[in-house]
C-alpha cells in the first residue's frame, strides 16, 4: 500500500471511530438521564428531575454527542417544558447573564484586531523581540499571560488580548486552525489564563474566593501571602505547560520560514501604520486600560468589551461593518449561556445543596492528616466543578459551606479555602469555564484537545499542590 492509500485508510478508520464515539455518547445522553429521572431516590421530584436534565447536558458536552450549543438549547427547553422551573426566564436565565455577552464583545474585539491588520503587526513585533522559534514564542506567550494577570483581573479579557497577538503569529507561520502550532498556542493561552486566575488575587476566581473565605471563614486573606504561597506553583506551572504543549503538539515548522529576514521583509511590506490600524489599536488600548483600572470605576468587563466592540461599527470609525457582524459565530455564545442557565437551575431546584451535602459527608472521615486532606479536597472540588459552568458560581456556592465545615471540625479555613480555590483551575471540558469557551470559540482546538491537555495539567497541578501544602505552606504560616 502506497503512502496516499495508507493515509486514506487511516482517515477512514478515524472517521468510523468518531462516528462510533458520537453514537455511544448519544446513547449515554438518553439512558443516564432516564435512569436518574425514574430511580427512587430520597429527593424532591423537582430536584431529581433537574439533576437528570443536567446529566443530559453534561454528557452531551463531554462526549460531543452533538453541537454544544444545540445540547444546551435542548437542555434549557427541557427545564422549561417539563416545568423544572416555573417560567421561561428561569430556564433560559443564562442568556441574560453578562458572561455570555462578554463573549460577544470578545468576538467583536477579535474581529477588530484581525480586520484592521493589527494582529499581524503585533505578531511580527513580538517575534522580533522574543525569537523566531515556536518553542520560544510559546514560552513568551505563557509568561506574558502570567504577567497580565497582575494588571488585567479577568481571564476572559486576557484571552482576548492574547488572541489578538496569537492570530497574527499563526498566520505568520502560514498555518491555520487544526495545525499543531495553532492548537498549541490557543490551547495554552486559554488554559493558563484560567489557572493563573486562581494563583493570584487578581483574577475573578481568586477575588470571589477571597471574599467568601474572609466573610464565612472569619480569617484575613492577605494578597502577599496568597502570592507567596503559590509562587513555586507559578514557576512550575509555566514550565510544565510549556513542555507539555511542545510534547503534545510538535510544530509543523519549528522555526519561522526565512527567520528574521522574513520578519523584516514582512514588516517592510506593512509599511507605516494605517489609519484603521491606529484606530483599532486605540480601541483595544482603551478596553485594556478600562479592564486594568476596574477597581476605580467598577465598570463590568462585559460592558467594556461590548461597548468597545460596538463602537467599531459606528459611522466614521470605519473598522467593522454590518457584514462582519453576520460572519460572527454565535454558537459559542449560546453554549456558554446554556451552561450558565444549567447552574442557575441546579441552584433553584436545590440540586447543588444535595451535591454539597453528599460532598462534605464523605470528606470528613478521610481527612485524617494534611497530606490526605489535600488529596480529598483537590479531587472533590474537581468533581464538584463538573456540575457548574463557571468557577465563579462554583466557588461562590461551595466555599461558604466549606468554611462552616472547616470551623466545625477544627480545620484552618484559610488553608482549606486556598486548596479548594486552586482546584477550581483544573478543567477538562469547555463548558466548565467561560474562559475556556472564549478560547474554544476561535476554532483552533477541539474539545478532545482540551480534554487531553486539561487532564494532564490537572494531574500536574495536583502533584504540585500535594508537595506545597504539607511541606512549603507551614514555613510561611499556613498550617
Amino acid at each position: 500500500m502506497d503512502a496516499s492509500n495508507l493515509a486514506a485508510s487511516h482517515g477512514a478508520d478515524a472517521h468510523v471511530s468518531d462516528v462510533r464515539r458520537a453514537w455511544i455518547g448519544r446513547l449515554a445522553c438518553v439512558l443516564v438521564p432516564i435512569v436518574i429521572w425514574f430511580t427512587p431516590l430520597p429527593l424532591e421530584p423537582v430536584t431529581q428531575h433537574g439533576m437528570a436534565i443536567a446529566a443530559f447536558m453534561i454528557l452531551g458536552w463531554a462526549t460531543e454527542a452533538a453541537e454544544p450549543a444545540l445540547v444546551g438549547f435542548i437542555g434549557c427547553f427541557l427545564f422549561w417544558a417539563l416545568k423544572i422551573v416555573p417560567n421561561f426566564q428561569g430556564a433560559f436565565g443564562g442568556f441574560a447573564s453578562d458572561t455570555a455577552w462578554f463573549l460577544f464583545g470578545a468576538l467583536l474585539l477579535g474581529a477588530i484586531a484581525t480586520r484592521s491588520g493589527l494582529a499581524r503587526r503585533l505578531a511580527y513585533l513580538v517575534m522580533m523581540n522574543v525569537g523566531i522559534s515556536y518553542s520560544r514564542l510559546l514560552l513568551g506567550l505563557i509568561v506574558t499571560d502570567f504577567l497580565l494577570t497582575l494588571i488585567v483581573p479577568s481571564g476572559l479579557a486576557r484571552v482576548v488580548i492574547m488572541a489578538s497577538i496569537s492570530l497574527g503569529l499563526v498566520e505568520a507561520f502560514r498555518l491555520g486552525p487544526g495545525s499543531n502550532v495553532g492548537r498549541g498556542i490557543f490551547l495554552i493561552i486559554t488554559y493558563t489564563a484560567g489557572l493563573f486566575d486562581k494563583m493570584i488575587i487578581a483574577g475573578a476566581g481568586a477575588i470571589t474566593a477571597r471574599g467568601a473565605i474572609e466573610k464565612f471563614g472569619g480569617v484575613e486573606v492577605e494578597w502577599s501571602l496568597w502570592f507567596i504561597a503559590y509562587l513555586p506553583c507559578h514557576i512550575l506551572t509555566i514550565l510544565a505547560a510549556w513542555r507539555l504543549t511542545l510534547w503534545l503538539y510538535p510544530p509543523e515548522k519549528p522555526v519561522l520560514d526565512g527567520g528574521y529576514e522574513y520578519l523584516r521583509a514582512e514588516n517592510a511590506k506593512l509599511g507605516a501604520w494605517t489609519p484603521m490600524e491606529q484606530r483599532a489599536a486605540a480601541l483595544i488600548a482603551v478596553a485594556t486600560l478600562l479592564w486594568v483600572t476596574d477597581f476605580l470605576h467598577h465598570i463590568p468587563s462585559s460592558m467594556i468589551a461590548m461597548g468597545v466592540g460596538l463602537f467599531a461599527f459606528l459611522p466614521g470609525v470605519g473598522i467593522l461593518e454590518t457584514e462582519n457582524l453576520r460572519r460572527l459565530n454565535y454558537l459559542p455564545i449560546f453554549f456558554v449561556a446554556a451552561a450558565v442557565s444549567m447552574g442557575e437551575v441546579l441552584a433553584h431546584t436545590k440540586a447543588l445543596g444535595v451535591l454539597t451535602d453528599i460532598m462534605f459527608a464523605w470528606m470528613l472521615p478521610l481527612m485524617s492528616n494534611i497530606f490526605v486532606s489535600t488529596i480529598v479536597l483537590y479531587w472533590t472540588a474537581f468533581v464538584y466543578h463538573l456540575f457548574l459552568a463557571s468557577e465563579i458560581p462554583m466557588l461562590a456556592t461551595s466555599i461558604p459551606p466549606l468554611m462552616t465545615f472547616a470551623k466545625a471540625n477544627g480545620f484552618n479555613p484559610l488553608q482549606l479555602g486556598m486548596i479548594w480555590t486552586f482546584a477550581a483551575g483544573g478543567k477538562i471540558f469547555a463548558y466548565q469555564s467561560a474562559v475556556m469557551i472564549v478560547g474554544y470559540s476561535y476554532g483552533f482546538f477541539s474539545a478532545r484537545d482540551l480534554l487531553k491537555i486539561g487532564a494532564l495539567l490537572t494531574i500536574v497541578e495536583f502533584l504540585i499542590v500535594i508537595v506545597l501544602v504539607p511541606l512549603y505552606w507551614p514555613l510561611i504560616g499556613i498550617k
